[in-house]
């Protein structure tokens, strides 16, 4: 333990000699010019103390009181009490001098005259001294099983989650106590306005009106959870126990969806089955079928959240699909019962976290999705645009923004606790230390066609949408002129071969731009989701349910009220970051954390304990038992976190548009700003070559990562 907080006492100290205290101006803190002149390009915090900022002697309270625990030499209760005092308090003064003293002045009592721009690499370091010299002594006291790595993993996640979760929505959220015409804050209007018949109204049920846009969103994401969970688990047993010949051809199909830009779904949609589109006027004129404006309302938008989100069903059930023991199955064979008997008593219980995962995960992103809402929404109000329209509306209305949020998150946290309550405290493990040879069941006749039914139909219907999209980016103006024409992609990426290569097309600088910001935040975001899941099924702490939940938080607020909370809290110091490439990285990691965290809570349910128990009794510590042991039996997490947070990074729309700059704009940005000025055919070049780029990263990443070998048959197949 001592040694532990020594050497995190001794890269605080280095930190704050050494490192900018403050941010880098221009070239940046990577380009190392504060190296050639570090007093004046980028003082450290010791530079800065000693030139007049008194206030960062903070820190060396914390720093002075750990080594004084260190140098006492007494007792290891003692000591542990020692460090986490230590650290607490250090941390605690650099919390304060941080939010007390800001780039416009002081505020609370502190002296005129002080102010100081947002924190840079050096605060980053020291704090995250002083927090693990805080976890190192928690350990100590015996918590987390007197593991230093789980109890400093607790807490970096649980600062990483208040800091970039917590933080920005106490901005947004604050708003919804604020009293009418700019009275102050207080709680006397907020629960009549929580509870608003605008909002929850029902009369949709008795032929009275409209319903409000909270029970819109809950039939809809109930709808939607339903179906793309029986969707995702059709493709997975496809994918998993048939001989079906083009199961590759399939399975990519049935991820597609999850890689295109917004808005183009919902276009495709509407020029095959809005009233002038192509089926429409078909059915129209063969059988004299009325055109009408159905797709306009719930049932397009469920249809767009259909294809949408049914990958992210997918990727889930896979890897549970493919954890389920062959043994167990062949026991339920044994014992006389027949295929459809064993896939109902043995296979579907054992796959009960998944799909409990799936269905939140599909509830959560039909209740938080922005962009299929707004194209086809019509009347059909949702919590989401409402949000929306509350920020950028005519009529500016930020304290109704955020009792919706509120609402949202009401939403979501039931669904949360009925999720938990089906799967239950049953032990779900199927992966064990014990070799396990054969094969898993095939499926009954009865249930095979089914799924053959159900998600070949799909499939087709992807493939035409997508063949759609495609041709739309080589006709002049699709759905009116469909003559051939290269235009749009030499306006998009045309390169030219003159002393050098110059890449001169309008997309290219967004293109980069967002490739190396999605190649960051994806390995960053399963990271980050699958160590969390390692905690949450691995681990006993106090307050884990409280945890596990704050982890879902960004998932379920939308977009817009993500950005604007972003802009809100990152604005000003002391941690500032609006107009930076680090904003947007950030902005994704812990947007698309919650998949991660699902999907390796879902697969690490699969794994028996006692495979941790074995390496620990072996002598293994336990970050040695989580990567020798744990994560490569993850494959199928791993890749579905990777899969996903990568190809939202490149997707999302409106969690980014008012974080994107000149510097660091995004293809997203870059098309919703075509589609305004009424430039569909490059929008659509564009979304084609963002789908073509995904594909190709996401089949790198299946072949770097593999699939996961459990069975005997498998290896000797591998072979």
């Amino acid at each position: 333990m001592k040694r532990t907080a020594g050497l995190w006492l001794l890269i605080g100290l280095i930190g704050y000699a050494l490192l900018p205290w403050y941010l880098v101006g221009d070239p940046g803190f990577w380009r190392f010019g504060w190296l050639a002149d570090p007093v004046h390009l980028g003082p450290s915090a010791l530079v800065s103390m000693l030139e007049g900022r008194w206030w960062l002697a903070a820190p060396l309270v914390g720093f002075a009181a750990t080594a004084a625990t260190l140098g006492l030499g007494k007792g290891q209760l003692t000591a542990a009490r020692g460090l986490v005092a230590s650290g607490a308090l250090g941390l605690a003064l650099m919390v304060a001098q941080g939010l007390l003293i800001l780039g416009h002045g002081p505020r609370l009592g502190v002296p005129e005259g002080a102010s100081q721009p947002g924190m840079g690499a050096g605060a980053l370091v020291v704090a995250a001294a002083l927090l693990f010299v805080l976890t190192t002594g928690v350990s100590g006291l015996g918590k987390g099983r007197g593991d230093a790595f789980i109890t400093g993993l607790v807490g970096a996640i649980v600062a990483l989650v208040g800091l970039f979760v917590f933080y920005p929505m106490a901005f947004v959220l604050g708003r919804a106590f604020e009293l009418r015409n700019g009275a102050g804050f207080g709680v006397s209007e907020f629960f009549p306005r929580l509870f608003s018949p605008e909002i929850w109204s029902g009369a949709c049920f008795v032929g009275a009106g409209w319903c409000g846009p909270a029970v819109n969103s809950v039939i809809l994401a109930l709808a939607t959870a339903a179906g793309t969970t029986l969707l995702g688990l059709a493709f997975a047993l496809i994918a998993t126990r048939t001989e079906f010949r083009a199961k590759k051809l399939l399975r990519v199909l049935s991820i597609l969806p999850i890689i295109t830009p917004p808005f183009v779904i919902g276009l495709a949609l509407i020029l095959l089955f809005g009233r002038a589109g192509t089926i429409t006027v078909g059915l129209h004129e063969i059988f004299g079928i009325e055109q009408s404006r159905w797709l306009y309302g719930f049932w397009g938008v469920w249809l767009s959240q259909m294809l949408s989100f049914t990958p992210i069903a997918f990727l889930v059930l896979i890897g549970v699909v493919e954890g389920v023991s062959p043994s167990m199955e062949e026991a339920s064979q044994t014992l006389d019962a027949d295929r459809w008997q064993t896939f109902r008593y043995v296979t579907w219980p054992l796959m009960r976290p998944g799909l409990a995962n799936a269905f939140l995960l599909a509830f959560i992103e039909s209740l938080a999705d922005f962009g299929n809402p707004l194209v086809l929404g019509g009347n059909f109000d949702v919590l989401s645009t409402e949000i929306y329209f509350s920020i950028v509306g005519t009529v500016a209305d930020p304290a109704q923004a955020a009792i919706l949020s509120v609402t949202l998150l009401v939403l979501m946290l039931t669904v949360f606790l009925i999720q938990r309550q089906w799967v239950g405290k049953k032990n779900y493990a199927t992966v064990t230390g014990k070799a396990d040879s054969g094969r898993n069941a095939a499926l009954s006749p009865a249930l095979r066609w089914t799924c053959y039914g159900v998600a070949i139909p799909w499939a087709v219907f992807t493939a035409l949408i997508y063949a759609l999209i495609l041709f739309g980016s080589f006709v002049k103006l699709w759905g009116y002129d469909h003559s051939f024409t290269l235009e749009h992609y030499v306006r998009a990426f045309k390169i030219v071969f003159r002393n050098g290569i110059h890449f001169v097309g309008s997309a290219w600088d967004s293109y980069f731009t967002t490739l190396w910001i999605a190649g960051i935040s994806a390995p960053l975001t399963a990271a980050v989701g699958l160590a969390t899941a390692y905690l949450l099924v691995r681990q006993k702490f106090a307050f884990k349910n409280a945890f596990e939940f704050s982890t879902m938080l960004s998932f379920a607020i939308p977009g817009t009220v993500i950005g604007v909370a972003y802009v809100m809290a990152f604005n000003f110091p002391p941690v500032e970051l609006t107009g930076t490439a680090i904003i947007l990285v950030i902005v994704f990691v812990f947007r698309n954390m919650p998949v991660g965290v699902r999907g390796g809570i879902a697969a690490m349910s699969q794994l028996d304990k006692s495979l941790d128990e074995a390496s620990i009794m072996l002598g293994a510590n336990s970050f040695t038992t989580l990567r020798r042991v744990i994560m490569p039996l993850l494959g199928p997490a791993i890749l579905a976190a990777l899969t996903y947070s990568f190809v939202r990074a490149i997707t999302s729309v409106s969690a980014v548009i008012f974080l994107v700059s000149a510097q660091y704009n995004m293809a997203t940005a870059f098309i919703v700003g075509r589609v305004e000025n009424g430039e569909y055919g490059i929008s659509i070049a564009y979304a084609s070559v963002l789908i073509v780029t995904m594909l190709a990263c996401i089949l790198l990443m299946q072949l770097l990562i593999g699939r996961r070998r459990l069975r005997r048959a498998d290896r000797v197949e591998a072979h």
